[in-house]
């Protein structure tokens, strides 16, 4: 009978995604993953996008360069991804033999599903002489396509590794490609892809927080658009936005990226004031909805019944490996740590 509980649990998780099972609210949720890592030999991976409970109760917190790097040493038997599912993706890519775990599989990307497979491999076909350098922010397909990975923490490095003489496709970030093609000097071929997120942050309202908070530093993504990247006192991914902001001299900052920073730049700096910079609308759309469907809930009841686990064809594995290893390759001989 204990059996047919679990299977019957486990197949009501795999249907409708945790939302029938009921948690003891007196349950230390904390406690319980501490439990469960220990127990399982498992190891917590999150993203800085993620709510601040989960940011917490990690054993590492950072960018998807930084996740990757972990990913790719870790001794553990079970990773525990609380991201979305490219970077879950990613971490089954460099472990196939481990159990890679998602809380919730609709945890997924507007970046990444701006380029499907399909028509990127269409137009790739029309650059035959280009190598393709793609965006960690897609699938595993779009990464069997490349040649080499980046994040936004080594993109520099990895296209300043290619000879000059080579042509470049880059894909799937268009403002991110822009601005390398403006830092490199380089005029590569960009894929027509964006993120919500990071496209929805208003000029006209960071001016006027500006002009209401003259002493506050704009510090900025490569993901936003170029206005506002014109606008910014300092442009870097999320760890150098991090790093930036706990070591500059000013007070007070304009943080244009997913409000989940704020927690880990509030930890590093609790006597500096951090702004989120404002979006084109009323809503909360500068928070990725995709990265917040991870819960601490999900997490815990994800470690519990080990699912959603990331499965992956060998032969897509294979071919998305090569692209990754490049760029960790890359970024080692570069110094560069996510």
């Amino acid at each position: 009978m204990a059996d047919m509980h679990i299977a019957n649990e486990l197949k009501k998780i795999t249907d409708i995604g945790f939302l029938d099972i009921e948690i003891d609210p007196q349950l230390d949720l904390f406690r319980e993953i501490e439990r469960l890592k220990n127990q399982k030999k498992a190891v917590l991976l999150a993203h800085y996008y993620q709510e601040p409970d989960i940011q917490d109760v990690a054993d590492f917190t950072g960018d998807s360069l930084g996740l990757a790097q972990q990913a790719a040493k870790t001794d553990a038997d079970m990773i525990v991804f609380a991201g979305v599912h490219f970077m879950a993706e990613t971490a089954k890519i460099l472990n196939p033999n481990k159990k890679i775990l998602l809380p919730d599989l609709k945890a997924g990307c507007s970046l990444a599903d701006s380029a499907p497979v399909g028509l990127f491999s269409q137009f790739k076909s029309r650059y035959p002489d280009h190598i393709v350098i793609s965006y960690i922010n897609c699938s595993a397909e779009i990464k069997a396509l490349s040649d080499i990975i980046c994040t936004s923490s080594n993109a520099q490095a990895v296209i300043e590794s290619v000879p000059e003489y080579q042509p470049i496709i880059f894909a799937p970030d268009k403002n991110l490609g822009a601005f390398l093609n403006k830092k490199t000097g380089r005029n590569m071929v960009l894929w027509n892809g964006a993120c919500m997120v990071h496209e929805i942050f208003s000029l006209e309202k960071i001016t006027r927080l500006k002009i209401r908070h003259p002493d506050a530093k704009l510090i900025a993504h490569p993901e936003c658009e170029e206005a506002v990247l014109r606008s910014a006192d300092f442009i870097g991914s999320t760890t150098q936005l991090l790093k930036f902001a706990i070591k500059d001299d000013a007070m007070k900052y304009i943080v244009a990226t997913e409000t989940g920073i704020l927690h880990q730049m509030e930890k590093s700096a609790p006597h500096k004031t951090f702004i989120p910079a404002p979006p084109n609308n009323s809503c909360a759309c500068n928070d990725c909805p995709h990265m917040k469907l991870n819960t601490l809930e999900k997490l815990y009841l994800c470690m519990e019944y080990e699912v959603p686990e990331i499965v992956m064809d060998e032969q897509l594995r294979l071919a998305a490996l090569k692209p990754i290893e490049r760029m960790l390759e890359i970024s080692r001989k570069a110094g560069l740590v996510g």
